[in-house]
């Protein structure tokens, strides 16, 4: 266990840049749970966010009015020095703008290092649980700053691990953070031991493995609406399966074509609530050619996502890889079917909940699909992870 720091400095960049673009990740909510929660501990919460040209410092009350904003309260209007900063969105101008309004300090990037030591007392805890800001700039400054202590969490290593899936260029900047957090961190967190295991392979290969701690990420009962939110009225009337996430490769929504292709009339409809990715194009292609029995829904409210996961006849998952899966533990909560991949992941984390089957083909997909669509069961709801728990094993080491 490590003595209480003076402070602690939560990084705010992921959340910050995510203005404007849709309901929140799943990365996207263990920062803002983490925001939540380190702002009621007695130890003081100072926040750094990553702006276009430098560092916002903000001490602990400039932290609590950001978390205002950031969870639903209005943001100001945007100043002189945002309107004239080039590719800045409106939202992210009015950020920028209420950022050096809150800020203690605007950082200059060169400058980052003795800002830190000048404004932060010895012994500051740094905390980045978004992989964003992990740059070397970043670590570097941190490192100068005396008895510091810097906490990473690390989700999922898939970008090195299914580099065939990834965007042009992201293993390479994956694997360059995941080095740097190697070489500087004083405490990894994980959100599974799958994660844990697969980090540390690739900790070694690049020199040192840091300190890690497995936390299981806490997983709330989602709140389901009475009422069905505007969504196809079909929706209402037939059975239907979801599948839940961005359409990009490693989430494997081909297979799923291939099996509603293979599936006798009447078919259920297969729900796709997620935006279109990455490298995906014969997918998007089948999508374009879809029928009546394929629904693309991107841009969902959580409300309606929700509710879509609370009446599926099964959530489906076949994913290729998964750090934490954290729709299939929802979905478990909800005493909703889940019909998944055999990833390690999952049986850390939900048991024999699901029905587990291979990737080679569709077969039995749509055998189980089938199954499930004449049966219509419920399951008996799991009891998920507890941020608290999660809490009760972090806060003693950071």
């Amino acid at each position: 266990m490590s003595a209480e720091p003076a402070a602690r400095c939560l990084d705010l960049s992921r959340l910050v840049s995510r203005l404007g673009q849709g309901p929140w990740t799943g990365v996207d909510r263990v920062e803002a749970a983490y925001l939540a929660r380190l702002m009621r501990e007695p130890v003081p919460l100072w926040s750094l966010v990553r702006m276009r040209l430098g560092y916002a410092l903000l001490a602990p009350e400039g932290t609590h009015e950001l978390a205002g904003r950031l969870f639903g309260g209005p943001w100001g209007h945007a100043d002189l020095a945002a309107r004239l900063t080039p590719g800045l969105s409106a939202e992210a101008a009015r950020a920028e703008a209420d950022l050096r309004r809150l800020a203690r300090r605007v950082l200059p990037r060169p400058g980052l290092a003795r800002s830190l030591r000048k404004h932060l007392p010895a012994g500051t805890s740094y905390v980045n649980v978004g992989h964003s800001n992990l740059t070397a700039r970043v670590l570097t400054a941190w490192e100068s700053v005396p008895d510091a202590r810097i906490s990473a969490m690390i989700h999922d290593t898939i970008p090195l691990d299914l580099p065939e899936a990834q965007r042009d260029g992201s293993p390479e900047r994956f694997a360059a953070m995941l080095s740097r957090v190697g070489s500087a961190a004083d405490l990894a967190i994980y959100n599974s031991a799958a994660t844990r295991d697969d980090a540390e392979r690739h900790f070694a290969k690049a020199g040192r493995v840091p300190p890690g701690l497995v936390a299981h990420l806490g997983v709330p009962r989602p709140e389901v609406s009475r009422a069905m939110p505007p969504l196809p009225p079909d929706l209402a009337e037939r059975p239907f399966f979801l599948c839940l996430g961005t359409i990009e490769p490693r989430k494997n929504h081909a297979l799923l074509l291939d099996v509603w292709e293979s599936l006798p009339s009447p078919r259920p409809i297969l729900a796709i609530a997620g935006r279109r990715g990455w490298k995906n194009a014969d997918v998007f292609a089948r999508l374009d050619r879809a029928g009546a029995d394929i629904l693309e829904l991107p841009g969902l409210p959580d409300s309606a996502v929700t509710w879509l996961m609370a009446h599926a006849r099964a959530l489906l998952f076949p994913s290729r890889a998964e750090g934490f899966g954290l729709p299939a533990l929802e979905a478990a909560a909800l005493g909703t079917p889940v019909i998944a991949s055999e990833l390690p992941v999952f049986r850390e984390l939900l048991g024999d909940y699901p029905s587990y089957l291979p990737l080679t083909g569709p077969e039995r997909w749509a055998a189980e699909v089938s199954k499930v669509t004449m049966s219509g069961h419920r399951r008996d709801p799991i009891v998920p992870p507890s941020w608290q728990e999660h809490f009760n094993a972090v806060l003693s080491m950071m």
